[in-house]
């Protein structure tokens, strides 16, 4: 696992309001079993290659207690996300959801404002608060678009920021990727393009080196 923990970069956690638990379980014998749910960015192979790989170093570590589910879909926003949340979430019990719709909320088509961004974010966390007191939320904040994908999210630093001020009223882990990102688009697009390669969606690479080492940062921090 040395691979991921080179790639690591300093800040993009808040964990003076909230320290993980799940580690703190994992340590200790207990399964532990997560829901992630959101947009492309965190579905099929592209979630598959972040969440994969902290769950293959979390169990190297912690002796295979942790299993997960990606529970979200490509081209959704939290409005989607409220309306599913009890199939896709709450019915499947998690110990812990980890949960990003940022980057799809400041899609211009969808119209969402901020305000209408925190409260479907606040609904969810208190729906799943009210189902399972104990498990933990996780929130991210996820990467920049450039190209044709930027020009449809205008509002998207806004949104993200709904995010980060979601995460601390709320006392919750947040895992906030945008300053990795940033520092590799300040390399130059070509850079960036490594790692998102269509300008929007992190390819394999960039979820293994990019975002799975700032997760388990984040996770392991104390």
């Amino acid at each position: 696992m040395k691979r991921i923990l080179f790639f690591i970069m300093m800040i993009g956690c808040s964990s003076a309001f909230a320290q993980s638990r799940l580690v703190k379980n994992l340590a200790t014998g207990k399964d532990q079993f997560v829901v992630v749910y959101g947009t492309s960015l965190s579905s099929g192979g592209h979630g598959e290659s972040w969440m994969g790989e902290v769950t293959r170093y979390m169990n190297e570590k912690y002796g295979n207690h942790l299993t997960f589910c990606l529970a979200g879909e490509g081209g959704k926003w939290s409005t989607w996300g409220v309306q599913h949340l009890e199939n896709n979430v709450i019915a499947k019990n998690p110990n812990v959801v980890i949960m990003e719709f940022g980057i799809n909320d400041a899609v211009q088509r969808y119209n969402m404002s901020p305000e209408l961004v925190r409260l479907n974010l606040k609904y969810m966390i208190d729906r799943i608060r009210l189902a399972n007191p104990s498990c933990e939320i996780i929130l991210q904040v996820m990467n920049m678009a450039i190209g044709q994908s930027a020009v449809t999210r205008p509002n998207l630093v806004h949104i993200y920021d709904v995010y980060r001020k979601v995460a601390k009223k709320e006392k919750l882990l947040l895992i906030d990727h945008y300053s990795n990102w940033q520092k590799i688009l300040d390399q130059g697009e070509p850079a960036f393009l490594k790692y998102v390669t269509d300008g929007l969606h992190p390819n394999g690479e960039g979820g293994r080196k990019i975002i799975a080492p700032e997760i388990i940062k984040c996770l392991e921090a104390k």
